[in-house]
């Protein structure tokens, strides 16, 4: 057997299972049954006395079959019991619906259980519990020592799984070599003294540790590993970005004179970081290969104008700039910002999106003279093609994947790559950001421009909802404007228990609230024009109030509006609530925040003595001290983990089973690690085994279609 051979192969898999495994688990080969891993482990290490089991405790004993006995009830369940005795006592086992296990259990043999003590009829017994009949030769694993605990599936349990791996680790798959340098397992100062341990040692031991020591040893091995592939694939990625031709070069000394004016005649004044960001990205559009530059800054940190200078540049040097944004409203923000700003100096700029398309309008000037084109999706699926494309901009990047980036580059219609320029407005740890954008190079706003107001941000429980409500609608009756946004689009029985407000329900109800306030609704499931004809009415005004979906998370910029309310606030993370937060504040009036919480143990906190407001509360009390996003997403990072920033799916973060992304000390330990690697070994020549298992890694990394 070899590590890629079918999972159906592994001996009592077969096709039914197979399919299970594969559909529910991402369980295909025979090694991803290997490098299925344990996310925790029951401790049945100590072997309990009958007299001392009581209701409530997880124990393991030993005994013999005293007697047992099949019972069909009223109900027709089938009720398996059996009598376990050993010196100290006897206790009752019960299974429900497992029959056939009457042929099993005879009596006199040994048997070992393990599972919760419960009372069940008036007595003290075991319900369900794992159980393995003891045999001289055989060593228990599912009722002794520290026993795995796996992700599971319908009639895929972790006692079927841990037969199966069981079975593998008898024999190693053929194939099965150690590809990380034995150099760098090595190095004492990267895992304390012993360095990390040899790849098939690691998987026994994290399948079937003897203690929590080598469990914890075998997961900092497996956890560098994954690290340490990916950050070979960036660099990898890195290098083979490097050698692409580049479409236009730009001749930035030529054009030095007129960015400066272009700058000098902005209506702000650009903050440090804004210009330092800039000076980074004209650098790179004046080398000999494609600037591949990722843009970070927090809500309002004014990515958008630091794109509009490198727009221009493209521009004056004769190239077209292509600009993608993942919603029509950001897209149509973009393209009303840009028009202010570059339209005067000669730049002719081009909307394409959804219901949007110049192609097929007669307005002039014709659609080859475009020096910009702005648009969403709709970019990739224009007829014509994009000629002379020197610079790609993407914004909120992390929306789009590796895919989508490669469609866009095709349009450019040229063998050559252009200039790309991408935009989050995710702040990530940098420990983090070097990781997951080893590929890019990092620039960073860290910096708010001058006069942005402060958002008052206060975190309201439920009781205090109604008033709220009615300081919301003196505000609006005074000429303020308000978003109000919720989670969902429709109500659902299930997220009604859950007390969550579908924006359909909470539009209605604001309706009845605010009978003298004009009330607007935004969601995903709406058309085009619908969303186009809701947004010009929120920024012109007729509207007071309108209610939407996180839609409006990114983009959006109507400086009248100036309170913000996210119902059920508990179940957003930090990332996303502060750029929700950042929809207000854009003005010279003061703004807020208010966070309503919906679930039951955050109605009531502010009665609760400190140490008892709930772990969400906390959490989101830190948006009320706290305007910067960087703070927010160390935070975020450390209480509900990388897939708040961006979801598990970007990045091939899914791919990464054990590694600790708030981890810095490995993160370092990795990247290190890989750098050191490819600067003795560029193209992994002297490592053949690493090559192919990076090849295997990048291929199996997952990306949003």
């Amino acid at each position: 057997m070899i590590l890629e051979d079918p999972v159906e192969k592994v001996p009592y898999v077969g096709r039914v299972y197979a399919r299970k495994l594969g559909n529910r688990l991402g369980i295909k080969t025979v090694r991803d049954l290997l490098y299925h891993f344990p996310f925790r482990y029951v401790d049945y290490s100590k072997t309990s006395k009958i007299r001392d089991l009581y209701p409530g405790r997880e124990v393991s004993v030993e005994g013999e079959i005293v007697e047992t006995d099949l019972i069909r009830t009223r109900s027709r369940m089938f009720l398996t019991r059996a009598a376990v005795a050993d010196t100290t006592g006897a206790i009752e086992v019960v299974w429900f619906n497992q029959p056939y296990l009457v042929r099993s259990l005879k009596k006199g043999g040994k048997i070992r259980l393990a599972g919760k003590v419960d009372n069940f009829g008036g007595k003290t017994s075991l319900v369900n519990p794992e159980y393995e009949l003891l045999k001289p030769e055989a060593q228990p694993i599912h009722t002794s020592g520290l026993v795995a605990i796996y992700p599971e599936t319908a009639s895929v349990s972790s006692k079927w799984l841990r037969n199966r791996i069981k079975t593998l680790l008898k024999s190693k798959p053929e194939g099965f070599a150690e590809f990380i340098p034995e150099e760098i397992l090595e190095k004492s100062e990267i895992n304390k003294p012993e360095g990390f341990i040899e790849r098939w040692e690691a998987l026994k031991m994290i399948h079937f540790p003897e203690t929590l020591a080598q469990a914890r040893q075998a997961r900092a091995r497996f956890a560098f590993e994954e690290l340490f592939l990916f950050n070979l694939r960036s660099l990898e990625q890195r290098e083979l970005w490097k050698k692409h031709p580049l479409a236009k070069e730009f001749k930035i000394v030529e054009m030095q004179n007129k960015i400066m004016r272009f700058i000098a005649g902005l209506p702000f004044e650009l903050t440090s970081a804004q210009r330092k960001a800039i000076d980074e990205i004209l650098a790179d559009l004046a080398k000999a290969q494609p600037m591949n530059r990722l843009l970070e800054g927090d809500v309002g940190s004014g990515k958008t104008v630091v794109a509009a200078v490198a727009a221009y540049l493209a521009y004056l040097c004769g190239a077209r700039t292509i600009l993608m944004a993942p919603t029509e409203v950001l897209a149509d923000q973009h393209f009303a910002t840009l028009k202010t700003f570059l339209e005067p100096y000669g730049v002719k700029i081009a909307l394409h999106t959804g219901s949007h398309k110049p192609d097929h309008q007669t307005t002039r000037p014709p659609n080859d003279q475009y020096d910009l084109w702005i648009g969403t999706h709709a970019l990739f699926y224009r007829e014509k093609g994009f000629e002379k494309v020197g610079l790609i901009v993407i914004d909120e990047q992390h929306r789009f994947g590796v895919e989508q980036r490669a469609k866009l580059l095709e349009k450019s219609r040229s063998k050559e790559t252009p200039h790309l320029l991408t935009l989050t407005a995710t702040p990530i740890p940098r420990t983090l950001s070097l990781t997951v954008y080893g590929d890019l190079d990092l620039s960073v706003l860290d910096e708010m421009p001058p006069g942005r107001k402060r958002v008052k941000t206060f975190v309201v429980p439920s009781s205090k909802r109604e008033a709220g409500y009615q300081w919301i609608q003196e505000k609006v009756m005074g000429g303020d404007q308000a978003f109000i946004i919720c989670p969902l689009i429709e109500e659902s029985e299930k997220e009604t228990m859950q007390q969550v407000k579908a924006v359909t329900a909470e539009y209605e109800k604001v309706q009845k609230l605010m009978p003298n306030v004009s009330v607007g609704i935004l969601h995903g499931k709406m058309s085009s024009t619908e969303k186009n004809d809701q947004m010009t009415k929120f920024k012109n005004g007729e509207i007071g109030i309108l209610v939407s979906t996180p839609v409006v998370e990114v983009g959006i910029d109507v400086p009248n509006a100036t309170i913000m309310v996210i119902e059920a606030a508990e179940r957003f993370g930090l990332a996303s609530l502060h750029q929700l937060r950042g929809r207000v504040g854009r003005g010279e009036k003061d703004s807020y925040c208010f966070l309503f919480v919906s679930s039951d143990e955050c109605s009531d906190y502010r009665s609760r003595p400190e140490e008892e407001i709930p772990p969400v509360i906390r959490r989101l009390k830190a948006l009320e001290g706290t305007s910067s996003g960087f703070e927010l997403a160390e935070l975020d990072l450390k209480l509900r983990g990388p897939g708040e920033l961006y979801g598990t799916m970007q990045h091939g973060l899914a791919e990464l089973k054990i590694a600790d992304l708030t981890d810095s000390a490995m993160l370092k330990i990795s990247r290190d690690a890989a750098q050191e690697t490819m600067r003795s070994d560029l193209n992994l020549e002297k490592h053949t085994l690493l090559a192919k298992e990076l090849k295997r890694f990048s291929s199996a990394l997952v990306e949003p279609n």
